[in-house]
């Protein structure tokens, strides 16, 4: 006899640390899709952003953070802190990631409040792949170990996909019984508006470098579609003109270059043809200003 009314399972997973340590790689893997932005540079996240997994009977719906920054004082960063230790309040498990067998005083800042929460921890070392032997991690294990001795610790590559089954494995037996939250096809929370929006921070953020600080965002002002074409523009904002001449680039080739980027990257993600237009933009200060934050979409 089939059971009509299977148990279902689902729950929240807060996946958090430091800038930089692969938060986004590591969520975008899970899923098997890429929903968040990723770079070498730190702050690439700036808002929480739901990866939603559904496989049979459970649903896992992950919870990717801006790293928590202990040492800037900017509007923008007390918002990330803000949105990164939110996420931490409700959730059924907490994915601490680190970067392999280092250990800095910004992990002490996040283990400080990763542990207030009471959530069980998972503490994530990512980044296996770069180590020269598996070996290096053991001592950083032992000692992790010690200090945290609540925690699970399990060494994974999220860029590689290795040790990713037993990560998640570990995260379901922490999910509680409950009924799905989101259609099973469903894969995040934000708009097509929103993910558009990333990808362009993405390209400039990749191509650019330590050239543009992070004072950048991107706003969409059009998005719509006529017939089987999407047509979006976008407006990039910075806070100096020197930093709007070094986007644009000689004679426009930079901002080509983020535009052709970007738009191939929308098109995978929309499954359609995308129409791209983007300008760049001076609103001085506007990363240090609650009201045009909370006016440019920082309002969790």
């Amino acid at each position: 006899m089939i059971d009509e009314n299977p148990k279902q399972f689902c729950g929240y997973v807060a996946i958090v640390g430091r800038p930089n340590v692969g938060k986004s790689t590591l969520l975008n893997h899970l899923l098997g899709q890429k929903i968040s932005i990723t770079s070498r540079k730190p702050q690439t996240t700036r808002h929480n952003m739901l990866g939603i997994k559904t496989e049979g009977n459970t649903q896992l719906i992950f919870v990717d953070t801006p790293g928590l920054h202990s040492n800037q004082t900017k509007a923008i960063n007390r918002y990330m802190n803000r949105a990164a230790e939110s996420a931490m309040r409700d959730v059924d498990v907490i994915v601490f990631v680190v970067d392999r067998n280092i250990w800095s005083e910004a992990d002490d800042k996040v283990a400080e409040e990763v542990f207030k929460a009471k959530a069980p921890v998972i503490i994530v070392m990512n980044k296996l792949d770069r180590l020269e032997s598996k070996a290096d991690l053991l001592p950083h294990i032992q000692t992790l170990s010690k200090r945290f001795p609540t925690a699970q610790l399990i060494p994974v590559s999220a860029l590689k996909g290795k040790q990713l089954e037993e990560l998640e494995s570990a995260i379901q037996q922490f999910i509680p019984e409950a009924v799905h939250y989101f259609p099973e096809d469903q894969i995040t929370d934000r708009s097509q508006r929103f993910l558009v929006a990333e990808l362009v921070r993405e390209k400039i953020t990749r191509q650019l470098g330590a050239e543009v600080p992070y004072e950048v965002t991107v706003e969409i002002e059009v998005f719509k579609y006529e017939g089987k074409i999407c047509h979006i523009n976008a407006l990039i904002l910075v806070e100096r003109d020197g930093q709007k001449k070094i986007i644009i680039g000689d004679k426009g080739s930079r901002l080509k270059k983020i535009g052709q980027d970007a738009r191939l990257d929308m098109e995978r993600l929309l499954d359609s043809k995308v129409m791209l237009n983007l300008w760049v933009k001076v609103r001085r200060g506007w990363s240090d200003d609650e009201r045009a934050l909370r006016s440019l979409g920082y309002d969790e």
